[in-house]
């Protein structure tokens, strides 16, 4: 994306349909004066309401709320003029198209966001948190996102950063101005800094790989052998016959995939092929997309037929399932029936589909609540990679250091630095002269 920052831009802020209120955002250095000539006005007051009567080639069009915001007060850090018209797909399109013709440019996807970050008005952490913010998938991940929004991740990156930024400044002036090795009591605080920040990074990896549900939705994938009632659970939990139910087994050949919201979280729900040995070659291939449903997951309910006892073919469901690092939840389906199933299971669900899995949904929604988080998390996969690079290099730069590898030990710290800026800001070499200079003099 390009654009000159000397031109003003314009684009419909509200999404696509009908409403009460559509919003036409206008940035730029002739905002105001342009806006103003869809109006009988002479100026608007910052940051006041008005109500005003819009004009599209001189006939009355509309009553709107203009609000001024000047700059460097607003969004974009430029002067930014907002019509609240009346909702609905025409009104707001005759506005814009309005705005164009006198001379506005229709502005790009995110150059709104992306003129704030060139303006200083907020970090790329701030930009991520906007993106996921509006598609996040639960309360928790709203609040974590809006914590962001406020600058706690770019905070918390910025302080590591910093520190790191000062211990390249004196290995740096050490490389170039004296010959002697770095002083032990150094190397122990810079040894100790490197370990604490190491941890601090993936601490904040983990938990945002094991919560990464709260903001993307978590994934809850139904699994068993043929003819259990996976079919039905998934009908249960939607409330309509979505899937085929029937004896015959083998009827579900490819996963089924539905959206849910249970308690605040909007989860993915997938119903997978029974697993079997022995299936044709297109079953065969449903049964693969369900081995991969299991590994793409992050909830396994596990479904076995409580009126019978196990076979071998649920013994190779659990095998699949032993080891994982998901949280399961084993179901004995048409336990109505009398339970016959005899492998020991942990904490097993007793349910009939056909009456209802309230008791499964109660289960599934108390798991989910456990995951809400107060600590920092990462909103995209970009920023999980680039605090893993940064760990990874901080871990080597620790080892350099104890083979006195001043030179590479100062690339490992650089590369450090380059990783964490990508989450916020890029790094300029000028911060590293600035700690240069002020805290060791030189030149003076």
């Amino acid at each position: 994306m390009s654009f000159s920052k000397n031109s003003t831009i314009a684009a419909i802020a509200t999404a696509h349909g009908l409403g009460s209120v559509s919003i036409v955002r206008v940035s730029g250095e002739k905002a105001l004066e342009i806006s103003l000539k869809l109006t009988k006005k002479n100026t608007l007051k910052p940051r006041h309401a008005t109500l005003c009567e819009v004009f599209c080639g001189g006939e009355f069009l509309d009553e709107a709320i203009l609000i001024y915001f000047k700059a460097p007060n607003s969004f974009t850090g430029e002067d930014i003029v907002e019509f609240q018209t009346h909702g609905g797909f025409v009104i707001s399109n005759m506005i814009l198209n309005e705005l164009l013709r006198l001379g506005v440019v229709l502005a790009q996807p995110g150059e709104f966001s992306k003129r704030a970050f060139l303006n200083g008005k907020l970090d790329l952490a701030k930009a991520n948190a906007i993106t996921a913010i509006i598609n996040s998938r639960s309360e928790g991940a709203a609040k974590i996102l809006a914590r962001q929004m406020r600058g706690e991740l770019g905070r918390y990156t910025d302080e590591i950063r910093a520190e790191l930024v000062r211990t390249l400044a004196y290995v740096e002036t050490s490389i170039d101005y004296a010959d002697d090795d770095l002083p032990s009591d150094l190397l122990g605080s810079i040894k100790n800094m490197l370990s604490q920040n190491s941890q601090k990074l993936d601490k904040m990896v983990a938990i945002s790989k094991e919560r990464r549900g709260l903001i993307d939705g978590f994934k809850i994938a139904i699994v068993g052998k043929p003819n259990v009632g996976k079919s039905s659970i998934l009908n249960a939990l939607l409330k309509f016959e979505r899937a085929i139910v029937s004896n015959e087994a083998g009827t579900t050949r490819d996963t089924i995939e539905e959206g849910l919201k249970i308690g605040t979280h909007l989860v993915k729900i997938i119903d997978t092929a029974g697993i079997r040995s022995g299936a044709g070659a297109v079953e065969e291939i449903g049964i693969s997309y369900s081995l991969r449903a299991i590994d793409e997951a992050d909830i396994i309910v596990a479904v076995f037929d409580g009126s019978e006892v196990a076979d071998e073919g649920d013994k190779r469901i659990l095998s699949l399932l032993d080891g994982l690092d998901k949280k399961l939840f084993f179901v004995l389906n048409k336990s109505d029936l009398g339970v016959r199933f005899d492998i020991n299971l942990n904490e097993p669900i007793k349910i009939c589909a056909k009456n209802g899995v309230d008791e499964l949904v109660n289960e599934i929604e108390n798991f989910l609540n456990t995951q809400d988080t107060n600590e920092i998390m990462l909103s995209s996969l970009a920023q999980i990679r680039a605090c893993e690079a940064a760990s990874g290099a901080l871990k080597r730069a620790f080892l350099l250091l104890d083979e006195s590898e001043i030179e590479l030990f100062a690339y490992e710290i650089n590369l450090a630095i380059k990783e964490i800026a990508s989450i916020t800001r890029p790094l300029e070499y000028s911060e590293v002269l600035d700690e240069m200079f002020l805290n060791f003099c030189l030149g003076k």
